[in-house]
This record gives structure tokens, sequence and C-alpha cells, in this order.
């Protein structure tokens, strides 16, 4: 995607909200945005994987993968 949408944070959500594993196409800085790194996060575990380093260690984030 170009890179104009992959920093759209409305875009993002959107993306994730259908498909989580959308995040792995978002740019760096909403990898780290806790909200849309959730809402990937809750529509597929698997998505964490590309949320930022620190988001990934996160236990409420690992707990949630988790389930």
């Amino acid at each position: 995607a170009a890179d104009e949408l992959k920093s759209d944070r409305e875009i993002v959500m959107t993306a994730v909200q259908n498909w989580g594993l959308a995040l792995e196409y978002a740019a760096d800085e909403l990898k780290s945005d806790r909200e849309i790194v959730m809402t990937a996060v809750l529509q597929d575990g698997i998505s964490l994987e590309y949320a930022a380093q620190d988001l990934q260690e996160d236990e409420e984030f690992k707990k949630i993968a988790e389930q």
C-alpha cells in the first residue's frame, strides 16, 4: 500500500478491525499505537507479532493474543 495510506490512522484502524493481520502493513508509528494494536490483536491474536517490540512484550497484549 502507498506510504500515506499506511500512516493514515483511520484507514489502518478500519483495516485491522476487519483483518487483524493488516497490522503488518501499517506504518511503524501505528504499530506502537496501543489502540490500533489492541484492535488488531482482538481480531486475530497472531497479529501481535507485527506490533512494536514493547507491545509484543506487554503482558496485557500477550494474554489477549493467547486467547
